[in-house]
């Protein structure tokens, strides 16, 4: 792969050593990199089983968030080599040698198609598509192994980068609503006519994050039936997640069935507000209190989150 990883490696090291010691201070190329490619990246988890997040983390770093010089010119934001089967557009580009051939696309999406096909049909990737798709850090590993890049340290940017920026979001919004889908065909080709309650069928499976139990809702769903399987006032229910008691649950939605943290788990120090997010938006996917949210980030309970804006998780 192209080896902007390398010439870049000291200034990418520095950077994410500074983002850690100073949450706000993220870098304002690779914000907007996410902003406009993430759809893309999400596009071909969606399609070809590539984590959105490692999609993502491969092109800004072997793009230099779609800064370098190769990256404007061709199209090409992963770096790929033209190689023996490459039909289409080339471009010379001085690399480990002088004058490499590298693949040209009509455009970004082009690249990001390529980058999915080229893992997908080279045996040496096969094993990583075993890997759960919410597994980055498998994935990173993984490429490493396999020899796309030369760099001993690219597995651990890549994470870096992930988690710095929070990428693996994209990665779980596709789970959970891949989740919703098969739960809906599930209950509307199974559930029995005369059943009128999901709760007289279905039990929710317990899961974490942050440390902290929860469930996703399904069709059908409602904070009553939960609080009754869970053995707890719908009051209390609705509480632990900060909903009103008019607030309609939805599918896919987590549901915690504990009272949430006060701060985020240690690997998400920081998040970047999405277009559409709210603060109990972002409170409830990392699993934490919304007044606590507010408070750690000095915002008055009036307001709401600024979209590219950074928030303090922890």
């Amino acid at each position: 792969m192209y080896s902007v990883a390398k010439k870049f490696s000291l200034s990418i090291v520095l950077l994410l050593f500074t983002n850690f010691a100073f949450g706000q201070q993220l870098n304002k190329y690779y914000l907007s990199y996410i902003e406009k490619y993430h759809q893309l990246a999400i596009k071909q988890q969606k399609k070809h089983g590539i984590p959105a997040s490692i999609i993502l983390a491969q092109g800004l770093l072997e793009s230099s968030a779609g800064q370098s010089q190769l990256s404007q010119l061709s199209n090409n934001h992963f770096g790929i080599k033209c190689n023996s089967d490459w039909n289409g557009e080339t471009i010379s580009w001085d690399d480990d040698e002088r004058n490499e051939c590298f693949r040209k696309y009509r455009n970004v999406a082009d690249s990001y198609e390529d980058h999915s096909l080229f893992l997908k049909n080279r045996p040496r990737y096969a094993s990583l598509f075993q890997l759960d798709k919410t597994d980055y850090q498998g994935w990173a590993h993984g490429l490493k192994k396999a020899g796309y890049a030369t760099d001993p340290t690219y597995a651990y940017k890549l994470i870096s980068l992930i988690e710095n920026y929070n990428l693996n979001r994209f990665d779980k919004q596709i789970f959970n609503e891949n989740f919703a889908e098969r739960m809906e065909i599930q209950i509307n080709t199974s559930i029995p006519q005369h059943i009128q309650k999901v709760s007289d069928y279905v039990t929710h499976k317990k899961l974490k994050n942050n440390g902290v139990p929860y469930v996703m809702a399904v069709p059908c769903d409602t904070y009553a039936n939960i609080a009754q399987e869970f053995n707890m006032s719908e009051e209390t229910l609705r509480n632990y997640n900060e909903v009103s008691a008019t607030t309609a649950l939805q599918p896919g939605e987590k549901v915690y069935i504990r009272p949430k943290k006060n701060k985020a788990a240690k690997n998400y120090p920081v998040h970047v507000v999405q277009e559409g997010e709210s603060m109990h938006d972002i409170a409830q996917f990392y699993g934490i209190k919304t007044e606590k949210l507010y408070k750690m980030n000095q915002l008055p309970f009036t307001e709401g989150a600024q979209v590219g804006q950074v928030l303090k998780l922890r």
